[in-house]
């Protein structure tokens, strides 16, 4: 799958965009971009991994070995391309000037802003939110716990990367989360202190 600067007359008029840390990418990270697409709400899915988060957490992984893992993890997916847009965006990161930028390679296109109901309530902690829920609208993805504002009843797995990592770090297996081929790239890299068997 193709990343760059260059496929903004590849992708369609409506466009997710979904951003995040992905460290690393897990299942629930796949199906939310093949939920998006199966919704028919949008044509196509961006997949932008975060060059540094604005809420001050810490990656564990590289925004390079980030954004090979979103590759890897959401090749099976037509209608996802992966990008490395935030990285010529410079720190600190921000939706608003992301959004900006996708408006510019992208014109014309209706952009909707991938979130989970989690996130919901941290929204108006972001840089210029009211701009950021005008430009892309929410597109809203039930979360345990959380239910979206349309009652939508759809909850993903609850999976998290935070929880992934300490499990390679304890040298559990994490097969079921983690789609194979990103699996392999962690063990390879030897990534978030896991052994090749860990990642089974």
């Amino acid at each position: 799958m193709a990343h760059g600067q260059d496929h903004g007359r590849h992708m369609s008029a409506r466009l997710a965009v979904y951003g995040g840390s992905f460290d690393p990418p897990h299942i629930a990270h796949v199906l939310v971009a093949s939920w998006a697409l199966a919704m028919g709400e949008v044509d196509s899915v961006i997949v932008l991994p975060t060059l540094e988060h604005a809420l001050g957490k810490t990656a564990g992984a590289s925004f390079e070995q980030r954004l090979a893992m979103c590759e890897r993890a959401f090749a099976c997916l037509r209608g996802v391309q992966v990008s490395g847009l935030e990285q010529t965006l410079g720190t600190p990161s921000r939706t608003y000037k992301l959004l900006l930028a996708l408006g510019e390679q992208h014109p014309g296109a209706q952009l909707r802003l991938v979130i989970g109901a989690d996130i919901v309530a941290e929204l108006p902690r972001w840089f210029r939110y009211e701009d950021i829920t005008r430009m892309a609208p929410p597109l809203v993805v039930g979360r345990a716990g959380y239910s979206p504002p349309d009652g939508t009843q759809l909850v993903m797995p609850e999976v998290s990367s935070t929880r992934i990592r300490a499990a390679l770090a304890a040298g559990e297996p994490v097969g079921a989360w983690v789609p194979a081929s990103v699996r392999a790239y962690i063990a390879e890299h030897g990534l978030y202190g896991a052994s090749r068997g860990a990642t089974a």
